[in-house]
């Protein structure tokens, strides 16, 4: 395993912290997965690349990484924050005349499919909340006979009042009990409560209720917050490692995660929590009220009244990748063109640095070589500082133009600093980072020049006949696929950005 020294700004501190397994060579990690009731959006991708990054480099440092993600597919209404509404995939079952499962059902497989198309790795366990109802029922029972808990007309709160009385509510959020309490509005249900800040553990359900579990309070559901604390328990123990999810879940999700154990065990949950920041669109907050809601299938067909074109799942990835995870992420056309030709260039790049050569009768270039030396380091470093992909994207560029000077000047290094420069290079781009690049197939080798010939004959003709309309034509449409025509006094010649 590579001991590399790895940091981590914990949410709970707010201070970058060194990382330490709890158990040596071994990491526990959990990460809150989506409420499957709607199609897959930038929100989604952000949180599922952040965390993919995570595992993918304590993977690659040779770590055993159990990682856990969920699917929420009962208990989350929609306020969230004050326990009221429907439930959000009850609501979506009604208005399309469907089960409640089916729902569940479609919008999971077309998240994990869009995540394939990110080149997300999926975890080693993703458990359901409506498989796992008897341990969250165990769990509230816990709650309960510890003395932080009660039933209330066939639901069950937490008592946020008398669990603040030996622990501390809120070390997550920066919440503070007065001020919630005080603030809090008059709402429907409210009266079953001690206190307007008590969250639900077990909702009782009415008949037309469909996704409901026998109990020990009667017939009901699990609240969301439960669902992940019961999850993360039985695949991870108490605690684990990391906790990641987006800022978004800090409060109320995360905090009463953090309250629920502490009532049920006496015992923090996690020793890490990591939180990734939000995506805009265009400088905005992305909403469907406003208008600039996408949906990945939007972003990868095109078919948005804001977007210009198609961009590739690569390309997406990589406008998530040029900032660190705890910064906010604009999209923008000019962002998605501006990722996708650089994308193309470390795509590329591969192939060139694949192919380098050493000479070893000729003299190391001892300048480079040490340029070489102090990049690969600085990926290692960049990565272990709270997985910095922004400066790893630095310091590949960085490798790359090293690995084109040598092969313009021919100039030789020696075969370790080769093999160095080519596994790291490799090893960031492909494994760490998931930028895949996919090599053409034999046919498409042996036919694109073919191809190319007839397309650029096509196009001088059109430009002898002055039909620059159309000679521009061709132009354009192959330099969208990534092809660019070059016009010079012998002809025309092209080059692919496409591995």
């Amino acid at each position: 395993m590579n001991n590399r020294t790895i940091y981590i700004k914990n949410s709970l501190s707010g201070e970058k912290e060194l990382f330490t397994p709890l158990v040596k060579g071994k990491i526990g990690m959990y990460v809150c997965g989506p409420t499957v009731y709607g199609e897959p959006h930038l929100g989604h991708a952000r949180s599922a690349i952040t965390f993919d990054i995570v595992y993918r480099y304590l993977t690659f440092l040779g770590y055993q990484v159990r990682y856990v993600r969920n699917i929420t597919d009962v208990g989350h209404l929609e306020d969230e924050v004050n326990d009221q509404g429907e439930d959000k995939i009850a609501k979506k079952a009604r208005l399309e005349e469907l089960e409640p499962m089916e729902i569940a059902q479609h919008y999971t497989n077309l998240y994990r499919n869009m995540m394939a198309k990110l080149n997300v790795v999926p975890p080693s366990i993703e458990p359901t909340a409506s498989g796992h109802i008897v341990e969250q029922i165990e769990m509230i029972e816990q709650i309960i006979a510890n003395g932080f808990a009660y039933e209330s007309e066939g639901s069950v709160y937490l008592d946020v009042l008398g669990y603040s009385e030996k622990y501390h509510y809120g070390q997550l959020s920066g919440r503070v009990l007065d001020d919630l309490l005080s603030g809090s509005r008059a709402l429907e249900g409210q009266e079953q409560k001690k206190h307007p800040a008590d969250f639900a553990l077990w909702k009782k359900a009415d008949s037309g209720h469909i996704m409901k579990w026998s109990s020990p309070w009667g017939v009901g559901f699990p609240g969301w917050h439960i669902e992940c604390s019961a999850m993360s328990i039985k695949y991870l123990g108490l605690p684990f490692d990391i906790h990641g999810g987006g800022m978004d879940l800090k409060f109320p999700h995360h905090e009463a995660e953090i309250t629920q154990s502490y009532a049920a065990f006496g015992t923090a949950p996690v020793r890490y929590w990591m939180h990734n920041n939000m995506v805009t669109l265009d400088g905005y907050k992305m909403a469907k009220s406003k208008g600039n809601f996408i949906s990945l299938s939007q972003m990868f067909s095109g078919d948005h009244p804001l977007l210009e074109k198609a961009y590739s799942p690569m390309t997406v990835r990589f406008v998530m990748l040029q900032a660190h995870y705890g910064s906010t992420i604009d999209f923008s056309n000019q962002a998605l063109k501006a990722a996708e030709i650089a994308c193309g260039k470390l795509q590329k790049g591969l192939k060139l640095i694949d192919e380098l050569k050493t000479n070893q009768s000729k003299n190391i270039d001892h300048d480079i070589s040490s340029q070489i030396l102090t990049a690969c380091q600085y990926c290692y470093q960049k990565m272990s500082d709270d997985f910095n992909t922004a400066e790893v994207i630095a310091c590949l560029f960085k490798l790359l133009g090293l690995a084109q000077i040598l092969k313009q000047t021919q100039s030789t290094i020696s075969i370790e600093t080769l093999t160095l420069l080519q596994n790291t290079y490799r090893g960031f781009l492909i494994d760490v980072l998931g930028i895949s690049v996919s090599p053409k197939t034999s046919l498409q080798n042996k036919l694109l020049p073919e191809i190319m010939d007839i397309l650029i004959e096509v196009r001088q003709q059109a430009r002898n006949h002055k039909n620059f309309a159309l000679s521009d034509y061709i132009r354009d449409r192959l330099n969208v696929i990534g092809i660019k025509i070059n016009d010079n006094k012998e002809g025309a010649t092209y080059e692919s950005n496409s591995y």
